[in-house]
């Protein structure tokens, strides 16, 4: 999630046929079911491929699934099966923080605009129709706004 910035029901609804690996992006159906092409990092491609052939391989053998993401039955991983993986790793990593799948589409958003995307270009991203959703992202730490002051005043 945290390479996509997918909504949890994107991510769980991908099928097969929505993995465009070798070109590097995913098809997700958002809010509305509207069709959206998302970036997909090379790391984050690399885990997927390794996912695919390996894991996910091992727990359809039994049933028949074209959805990406499947628990350890073969079955569709359901919101509450991905948010309690979210929950594990985040225990198994030491981290304390309340971490949640949103959180992961949060930190996405966020550290794309701290580090100068275009904030029309995370809209499209994150399948906003508004771009004032978006905006909720572009929260700026003071430490980034006396670096941008820094930066790009003449005088400063």
């Amino acid at each position: 999630m945290y390479a996509t910035g997918l909504r949890v029901s994107e991510l769980i609804n991908l099928k097969m046929e929505d993995l465009h690996l070798t070109m590097g992006f995913v098809r997700c159906f958002g809010k509305g079911s509207k069709e959206r092409i998302v970036p997909l990092g090379d790391i984050a491609n690399d885990a997927l491929e390794i996912y695919l052939n390996k894991a996910r391989s091992q727990f359809v053998k039994q049933k028949a699934t074209d959805t990406v993401f499947v628990n350890h039955h073969g079955n569709p991983l359901s919101r509450q099966g991905f948010w309690k993986i979210i929950k594990d790793i985040a225990a198994t990593a030491g981290i304390e923080k309340n971490l949640s799948p949103h959180t992961l589409r949060h930190s996405f958003a966020t550290h794309l605009l701290e580090n100068g995307a275009d904030l029309r270009a995370v809209q499209e991203m994150l399948g906003h129709a508004d771009i004032s959703t978006t905006q909720i992202y572009t929260h700026v730490s003071k430490s980034r706004l006396k670096d941008i002051y820094k930066t790009h005043h003449p005088r400063a």
